[in-house]
């Protein structure tokens, strides 16, 4: 299958025409993973999808597209990565992914399409490269080592998305957290729960969520909305035992 990971939203015809352009050179599956990365936003987007491509197989391709230098120096690569395929810009999008995986491989795509606008390689390079993998094709390339990204640290311990319900995802791991924490965000401490109802109604809780990072939310309401969240608000994780047997 052929996952397209992007900040286009589903607003715009920017999908649409990907899925065309795929369509074109390949009849396989095509899945709308996420479209609402947090726009322009690499960072996000890094431990958004290293937590999602879990969901995909060895050979399934995961065309990428966070890409705010679309059009200038930054490179267009492949990354194969225990036998998953990611296809977009070289621009940091890969980082989470290239730290975590056991095998990995990088190619500049060297390969170019008829016509090749300036500003959606979505459309015009990523997505009929995705189509050629997909295929068994392999386009036109050359050995790449990933650009350095300085200063992301394993787990993010920030909002990288909110969904519209208003639970507020982090770059957190929850197999990162022991089960006791007590999670500190603007000014107010929340205990671990198993799910929404572990809670009362209206109460705020954290929890490992589906995709294994830490989120956070209110039972029958807006996590974003009750305590004021946005994407970029950090928060800190607490020892419960450490706190209660603090000296006074």
């Amino acid at each position: 299958m052929i996952f397209l990971f992007t900040d286009f939203s589903t607003r715009d015809p920017y999908v649409g025409q990907m899925h065309a352009a795929i369509l074109r050179r390949a009849d396989v599956p095509v899945i709308d993973l996420l479209h609402h990365v947090p726009n322009h936003d690499m960072r996000a987007g890094a431990y958004l999808l290293d937590a999602l491509q879990h969901g995909c197989s060895p050979g399934d391709v995961l065309v990428c597209v966070v890409d705010p230098g679309v059009g200038g120096a930054r490179a267009p690569v492949m990354v194969k990565a225990d036998g998953k395929w990611y296809v977009g810009p070289d621009n940091g999008l890969f980082e989470m992914v290239r730290r975590r995986s056991r095998s990995v491989e990088v190619s500049r795509i060297d390969w170019r399409p008829q016509t090749l606008s300036a500003s959606f390689h979505g459309r015009d390079l990523f997505s009929p490269v995705g189509a050629m993998l997909a295929a068994g094709e392999l386009p036109s390339s050359s050995p790449w080592t990933l650009r350095d990204v300085d200063g992301w640290p394993e787990d993010l311990n920030e909002i990288i998305y909110i969904d519209h319900f208003g639970n507020a995802i982090t770059g957190y791991r929850a197999g990162s957290v022991f089960d006791g924490a007590l999670m500190r965000i603007k000014d107010r401490r929340l205990a671990r729960g198993r799910t929404f109802s572990s809670v009362s109604p209206g109460e705020a809780l954290w929890y490992r969520n589906s995709m294994g990072l830490l989120e956070i939310a209110v039972r029958e309401g807006s996590a974003a909305d009750l305590l004021g969240l946005a994407i970029g608000d950090s928060f800190d994780i607490t020892d419960y035992e450490a706190l209660v047997t603090e000296p006074s």
